[in-house]
């Protein structure tokens, strides 16, 4: 064997080597994507399930008030829709983006049922609403801090895909940018209070 076709078996051989390296790389971050939605759904499943249970205690008080108390089932049920989608895909773009406008619909037929809740001491006041009142906050917490992990696994694979020499591979292979999942808070709710004297 000459020189030259040594030289150009060894460089063959390396950028093979390479192409291997980043490929696997890019799956496993593929793959960590999955499983931080993971983290997620298991708080989003928790919460579409306690809304049934503060909407059933809603309605022995709130008789005249149906199209809320449906309303926020059907956005549970849309919600919960979105969320299987992305089980299935969790770094599908369009996936990723209908599962956030669900959750922002959920959340703001939740906040019309915490409006109503509030204006009924006698619901208010009952234990049971409370503890799932609570409960729904602390879950709400938890989907937060999942989504800045997804969110951070789903970066760090965005710059895999995107840079050199990593990008190349990328491009070969199919894989393309996931979508970052947005607060399911509006913007309202994010607003920092004001103080006014």
């Amino acid at each position: 064997m000459s020189v030259s076709a040594g030289i150009a078996l060894g460089l063959a051989i390396a950028l093979l080597v390479w192409f291997v390296v980043a490929y696997n790389g890019l799956v496993r971050r593929r793959n960590e994507i999955a499983n931080a939605f993971g983290q997620i759904d298991v708080q989003l499943k928790r919460r579409h399930d306690l809304i049934p249970n503060l909407v059933e205690i809603a309605k022995k008080y709130l008789s005249h008030e149906r199209e809320t108390l449906t309303a926020v089932m059907t956005a549970r049920q849309n919600a919960s829709a979105a969320a299987q989608a992305v089980r299935s895909a969790p770094s599908d773009a369009l996936a990723v983006g209908a599962l956030a406008v669900a959750e922002q619909a959920l959340g703001g037929s939740m906040g019309r049922l915490m409006a109503v809740v509030e204006a009924y001491p006698e619901l208010k006041a009952d234990q049971t609403v409370r503890d799932l009142q609570e409960e729904l906050s602390s879950t709400e917490n938890r989907v937060g801090f999942a989504r800045q992990a997804y969110n951070d696994v789903v970066l760090e694979f965005n710059n895999a895909v995107q840079a050199f020499p990593d990008l190349v591979v990328a491009k070969i292979c199919g894989f393309s940018a996931a979508a970052m999942l947005q607060s399911t808070q509006n913007a309202q709710e994010r607003a920092a209070p004001r103080v006014q004297m």
